[in-house]
């Protein structure tokens, strides 16, 4: 691997999903150059640290709550907005740590999450066929000829958003938000008179109650740096991998090759070809990584892909990300699931309960029914639990902005509501109310499942 593989060396195999129309070829290979003399956006050492924590989750010793937009842009790029999904994250990750009893490693999908795979290259309305829209690193989202015509400076535009996002993330995560003290003023205003919202009130009330008694017998925000500062990691699809080659550099401490664009890259359902450029092409870093597993996936297809992508088999390096559907998960994952736990290798196996539910509302709207999203999440811990496989994590579109995407939910957002605020430049994605309701439902499936297996024990 080693003396085959080098950053650049994917160029030789077949890319699916990475644009080829660009009409400047020297002006892509101008910004590609730019943003390899950029500095890093994450470093080796946080990624390792990653890693271990991943580590642990594949052991079944914690939880991974991965979750963000479908697709960032730089309209709506915003202090308010990446803290709102810094807040909800947090907010997420406190329901499922008490009601599970494990820490929860906690990673976005933002700063980077740009580009997307789109079914089709090409999209028709009112009889004009243009380009897809593929995300605001590529082209634009207006419906013009213009707009969607490949742009190589979208890419160093993506650069700089990201590293603003991780400044602001980094200072959120170390500068005293995130202190557990401060679990009071996490929630989230349009929340604050929902049901979720008082259910959280209540759980910040136990929280607290908690914290008093540690700052009691001398456990406090100064002498415990786990209660102030939270370790916060981010990921996104490694689809453009001319970018993520600008970004890959060479650690100057083990001499390893890493992706510095983020501390998670994965490979989407699209992109997962065992012979394919984008799985050459994260053979050779050493970032933790994950594959999206859908319903075509193989069980002798899975192992070839671990084998490949963690061939020493290091706990935390491969996280498997289901996205089945809620009508397919309970009979396409029990084979996958016996299939890693007979091969070995040490995985984490998370949920994408997004993809496999989107529906077309009768008013046009791209939608998901929570229901669906809820039903999909109990079937994999529910598999997992048959198949003595750890239910590791979710994996989440969701946003901390007041949107309309996802129907249903506490307050039952019909299709009516949907044009309200329906924001997305993508997918739709649940909001923080969905998005906190889910976390407390699954926690409460997780917790039944601790006490089915105590009482096993």
């Amino acid at each position: 691997m080693t003396s085959t593989w080098s950053p650049q060396s994917w160029r030789s195999l077949p890319a699916l999903h990475i644009p080829d129309d660009y009409p400047d070829a020297a002006a892509l290979s101008a910004a590609e150059a730019e943003i390899a003399g950029l500095p890093p956006l994450v470093f080796a050492g946080e990624a390792r640290r990653l890693t271990t924590a991943l580590g642990k989750v594949a052991k079944g010793e914690a939880f991974l709550l991965q979750g963000g937009d479908c697709a960032e842009s730089f309209k709506e790029f915003s202090a308010d907005n990446i803290r709102d999904t810094f807040r909800l994250i947090l907010q997420m990750a406190a329901v499922l740590t008490f009601a599970g009893g494990k820490p929860v490693v906690k990673v976005g999908r933002i700063a980077g999450q740009f580009g997307k795979p789109r079914s089709s290259p090409i999209e028709t309305i009112d009889g004009v066929t243009l380009p897809s829209y593929r995300g605001d690193n590529i082209n634009g989202m207006d419906f013009t000829s213009e707009a969607r015509i490949p742009d190589p400076q979208r890419l160093v535009k993506a650069y700089h958003q990201s590293s603003a996002t991780l400044n602001l993330l980094r200072a959120f995560a170390n500068g005293g938000y995130a202190d557990l003290y401060n679990i009071h003023k996490w929630t989230l205003g349009f929340i604050s008179d929902s049901p979720q919202g008082e259910r959280y009130r209540h759980l910040a009330e136990k929280i607290s109650e908690t914290l008093s008694f540690m700052s009691a017998i001398g456990i406090t925000s100064e002498t415990a740096q786990e209660i102030r500062q939270v370790d916060f990691f981010t990921s996104h699809e490694a689809l453009l991998l001319n970018y993520e080659q600008a970004l890959t550099r060479v650690d100057s401490t083990s001499g390893d090759w890493y992706d510095t664009s983020a501390h998670m890259l994965w490979i989407g359902e699209r992109t997962r070809q065992l012979d394919g450029a984008h799985v050459h092409y994260m053979k050779g870093i050493k970032n933790p990584i994950g594959v999206k597993c859908g319903p075509t996936m193989e069980p002798d297809d899975l192992k070839r892909l671990i084998d490949a992508l963690n061939p020493e088999a290091i706990p935390g390096r491969l996280t498997l990300i289901g996205r089945f559907g809620s009508e397919k998960v309970g009979e396409r994952l029990p084979a996958l699931m016996k299939a890693t736990r007979e091969h070995g290798v040490p995985v984490v196996w998370s949920i994408d309960p997004m993809h496999g539910n989107v529906i077309k509302a009768n008013n046009g709207y791209k939608t998901r029914p929570f229901d669906r999203i809820l039903s999909e999440v109990r079937s994999f811990i529910d598999v997992a639990a048959a198949e003595g496989v750890h239910p590791g994590g979710m994996h989440l579109e969701m946003t901390g902005q007041n949107v309309t995407e996802c129907l249903g939910g506490a307050r039952a957002l019909s299709e009516d509501e949907l044009s309200h605020r329906y924001h997305t430049h993508c997918d739709p994605r649940l909001n923080a109310d969905q998005a906190l309701e889910l976390s407390f439902l699954v926690a409460e499936r997780l917790h039944g499942l601790k006490d089915q297996l105590t009482k096993a024990a």
